[in-house]
């Protein structure tokens, strides 16, 4: 068919298939997708000029190992590449270098020992989105550049965790940097980014550094136990800090030299150790979220339990076996994975787990080919997750009656009774889906329910929750929503609340998306040079043009 995408696999094992990813480079077509079957790939690739994606094949382990090479395990030139779903690694130089390129990078684990783990240079537009970085000198280096860096996590690195250079200007959201020796965030040479909703801990020196007349924007961002400042401003530096926290950090929490011109809005400080440190600080972030009160309660009321059985063990009183693995039950778009997310940073918080780290997987990234594969896969997968948590999104579909392809997903669910005994105490696993696959799901294994300490019921938003959702996503997108598109905002969300594949939050985010697009188009037709405030209002015909009215 004219248009559709070229796909080239790769296999080594596989008749007709390229046996290794730079064979099938060298026949890609510009715009063509190479599938990679698992498997270790000890290659290094460069790319000068092309357009091409790189992607794991569903439920596949792929490894690019570059250890031993002079050069970069995967370099792009002024071109467009996206890589999803592979583990790049290199030894004593960068894992991913691109230069001049579009970069798209998803779900990927990046890791080096010497040099950057990412280096970004001269990019119009990149995104790294929910990626895990490891044992670098540096995580992740952008350089005159613009893009995303969304739901990653920036670890065991030697150096600075992010480095922004050179004016770029990225937005930096939902990130997690932690034990680096250096600083957490460096930005310097006049760089402008934005970092939001993001923790910096465990850090060598400063948790965040601005230096050489940079104006960062800082978030709702929480800096603790850092050697250094939590935040730390050279002269000549500005920008804005806005509702961040800081916790167990080098005096003074918020260092703002002579000379630096820094807007601090409900300023930065340390907490007293008295008002309970982290903890808290995430338990505030669950209650800021829209709506779910018994969430919330649930949440809460687990909390106490854990901090009252931490002070009878230091009692020397006996407590009971506790169970940390949970079910969530409820539709899409309720909040289950942001819930799960801020549930494993509390159980490391309060000692529970050695790190907040959290895995998200479904059935591709557990069953296998064949039976015996699964088993294998999974187990992989979970002790990947050991001293985290590990969240089963759509748990259901590994059930005998959901799942297809034989009794793979079955095997899947029974390796996970037998793990989750076996490291009860080292792991929490959260299983989500609707509310009656979930019951069918739980039938699958005699011993599956028993697992579990809890289910936690996740209610559908009402009209009035999802207004004030889309709210904060227009007001985090840097627009601002013309009062008089409250009415029909409203009335879209009383239209659709009912429906069978009603997304919730997730209707928010595709409506706010198609706001955009509808402003775009109109002040585009104005055959002028919009004004700022133009620039930053939708009104209530984007909402009606959005949601089809």
């Amino acid at each position: 068919m004219p248009g559709a995408t070229r796909v080239l696999t790769v296999a080594a094992d596989r008749p007709g298939a390229y046996p290794t990813i730079g064979s099938a480079l060298l026949e890609a077509p510009d715009g063509a997708a190479v599938a990679i079957a698992a498997g270790t790939y000890a290659e290094t690739l460069e790319l000068s000029g092309r357009s091409i994606t790189l992607q794991a094949e569903a439920g596949a382990t792929v490894v690019l190992d570059g250890a031993g090479a002079d050069w970069p395990t995967l370099r792009a030139v002024d071109g467009e590449l996206t890589v999803r779903g592979l583990d790049v690694r290199a030894a004593d130089n960068l894992a991913v270098s691109v230069d001049g390129t579009v970069l798209t990078i998803e779900q990927c684990s990046v890791s080096s020992k010497t040099r950057p783990a990412i280096s970004v240079h001269a990019s119009t537009a990149f995104t790294i989105d929910r990626c895990t970085i490891t044992g670098a000198e540096t995580g992740i280096v952008v350089e005159g550049a613009s893009g995303r860096i969304l739901d990653t996590s920036v670890s065991e690195i030697s150096g600075d965790g992010i480095v922004v250079a050179l004016g770029s200007d990225p937005l930096i959201r939902g990130c997690t940097i932690t034990s680096c020796g250096g600083r957490g965030v460096y930005i310097y040479q006049y760089s402008r980014p934005e970092l939001t909703d993001s923790e910096i801990a465990h850090i060598g020196t400063a948790g965040i550094g601005v230096a050489h007349g940079s104006t960062p924007t800082i978030r709702r961002v929480t800096v603790h136990d850092t050697r250094g400042p939590g935040l730390t401003f050279a002269p000549g530096c500005g920008g804005t800090v806005e509702g961040c926290r800081t916790d167990n950090t080098g005096q003074p929490a918020l260092d703002i030299a002579d000379g630096a011109t820094v807007e601090v809005i409900e300023k930065a400080s340390a907490r007293p150790a008295e008002q309970g440190g982290p903890v808290e600080v995430l338990l505030e972030d669950l209650d800021e979220m829209v709506g779910l009160p018994g969430v919330k309660a649930e949440v809460h009321a687990m909390v106490d339990e854990i901090q009252v059985n931490e002070w009878r063990r230091a009692a020397g009183l006996s407590i009971g076996g506790v169970s940390h693995h949970l079910i969530f039950a409820g539709a899409p778009g309720t909040g289950k994975t942001t819930v799960a997310r801020l549930y494993g940073k509390l159980l490391k918080s309060l000692g529970v787990l050695p790190h907040g780290s959290f895995t998200e997987v479904s059935r591709r990234d557990l069953v296998g080919q064949y039976i015996g594969h699964t088993a294998e896969k999974t187990a992989q997968v979970f002790e990947k997750s050991l001293g985290g948590v590990l969240f089963i999104d759509e748990a259901y579909t590994l059930s005998r009656s959901a799942g297809t392809g034989g009794d793979c997903g079955q095997e899947a669910i029974d390796a996970l009774v037998k793990l989750m005994e076996d490291h009860r105490d080292e792991i929490a696993i959260i299983v989500a889906g609707y509310t009656d696959e979930m019951i069918n799901f739980l039938d699958a294994n005699p011993g599956l329910a028993s697992r579990f300490s809890k289910t936690i019921e996740f209610e559908n938003y009402s009209a009035e929750e999802l207004l004030l959702i889309t709210d904060r996503m227009v007001a985090g997108g840097d627009y601002l929503l013309d009062p008089a598109a409250g009415p029909p905002l409203t009335a879209y969300f009383d239209r659709i609340a009912h429906g069978a594949n009603f997304g919730n939050a997730r209707e928010a985010r595709r409506l706010v998306e198609g706001m955009r697009k509808a402003q775009s188009q109109r002040l585009r037709a104005l055959g002028r040079m919009p004004t700022t405030e133009e620039l930053r209002h939708l009104l209530a015909t984007d909402v009606l043009t959005a949601a089809g009215a």
